[in-house]
């Protein structure tokens, strides 16, 4: 029995192996890239303290607040995922308990789509209305 075990083990492993791809690292940052153009129409300021900021840096900290309100969507879909399946298997046969979980995950399914729906709704309207 060992023997199969290992034997299926190295077959896994081997199979896997062969499966790699070859992965380059980017040059350009492409969550900012779209928000970099859509602000490509800012001229450059300063600050009062004299600091020059570029036509990216507006785009920059868009780019920015929506990256981590995006992180934030996410991190909360998983969590609301997990406290459903959580309360799915905790149920026991209590149909009213499961009924509330697969609510829950439905509800959290069509909170994510929304947002990233929005997201890419916005960020089409945007590129298309600049170019």
């Amino acid at each position: 029995m060992l023997k199969k075990i290992s034997a299926l083990l190295a077959l896994a492993f081997i199979s896997t192996s062969l499966l790699t791809i070859k992965v380059q690292a980017q040059t350009e940052d492409p969550t900012l890239k779209g928000l970099n153009e859509t602000t490509s129409l800012i001229p450059a300021f300063k600050d009062q303290a004299g600091a020059t900021y570029g036509s990216d840096f507006l785009a920059t900290r868009a780019g920015q607040i929506i990256s981590v309100i995006l992180s934030f969507v996410g991190v909360l879909f998983l969590i609301l995922m997990i406290y459903a399946g959580i309360m799915w298997m905790t149920a026991s046969g209590n149909d009213q308990q499961i009924s509330k979980a697969k609510s829950l995950m439905i509800n959290a399914i069509i909170g994510i789509v929304v947002v990233f729906s929005a997201y890419a709704l916005t960020s089409f309207v945007g590129t298309a209305l600049l170019q």
